[in-house]
């Protein structure tokens, strides 16, 4: 079953300046969010072993980092599956061939501490599909008050302009105490990159283009504004802070 649940709606002051070819361009940022979980099979052990070797090696608590996607294609026999049935999903939702057209990457983390990634991907949206168990994390927007349980199969699709984080299931924020070494906390999940400019992805995430175009000439670089200027995000709470 596919969930996009109606959050607590407020005015949205989110604006995203993100290049479209040459140019910058203006848009909102939807706080619509698209969630189901899939029937997957699990990677084989084997596989994990390597993931978790590569994560213990490289990731502190609330790092978010790239694994080789090549090599565990190579190791990986379900992963065609896993894709399939990611695409029939996204299929369903009106999304037609778009996931095949996309690039995708495998992605670790140990928690994710609160950001938004619309400085570097303001011209997507993110489509991620979990591969590791449930480990007590939840995907949390704080601005829409969304938490996601973080399972085998948990698929979302999310504006990248959305503050997110990864978090643990008990807690309101980011604590790197709630990640203790020693005891595994990390995700696995494969990401695609959709365009937000095309049509069937602008449509079902409820993209308006060009809310800004006299703010979009002036600027040189992808950013998401907040109440008219320029913010960063407490990377504890997900709370945006206006930048003097």
């Amino acid at each position: 079953m596919t969930h996009a649940p109606e959050p607590a709606r407020v005015p949205n002051r989110l604006i995203s300046y993100f290049w479209s070819g040459d140019a910058i361009r203006s848009r909102s940022v939807s706080d619509v969010v698209f969630f189901t979980t899939l029937d997957l099979p699990a990677p084989p052990a084997r596989l994990i072993a390597d993931w978790d070797r590569d994560i213990a090696q490289r990731l502190e608590p609330g790092d978010v980092d790239q694994l080789p996607l090549a090599r565990a294609r190579m190791r990986w026999p379900d992963y065609q599956h896993c894709v399939q049935a990611l695409a029939d999903w996204t299929h369903a939702l009106g999304l037609r061939e778009v996931l095949a057209a996309s690039d995708v990457a495998l992605m670790a983390c140990r928690g994710a501490t609160y950001h938004h990634d619309g400085a570097h991907y303001g011209a997507a949206a993110f489509c991620n599909l979990f591969i590791s168990e449930d480990r007590g994390l939840d995907l949390h927007f704080p601005a829409t008050g969304q938490r996601i349980p973080l399972r085998r199969g948990t698929a979302v699709i999310f504006d990248t302009g959305q503050p997110h984080g990864v978090v643990a299931r008990h807690s309101s924020g980011f604590e790197v105490a709630d990640f203790p070494s020693g005891q595994d906390f990390s995700q696995v999940f494969l990401t695609w990159e959709l365009p937000i400019e095309d049509a069937a992805v602008g449509q079902v995430l409820q993209i308006v283009f060009d809310i800004d175009a006299s703010t979009s000439l002036r600027l040189d670089e992808e950013q998401v504004w907040f109440n008219g200027a320029p913010a960063s995000l407490c990377p504890d709470s997900g709370r945006w802070r206006r930048v003097d």
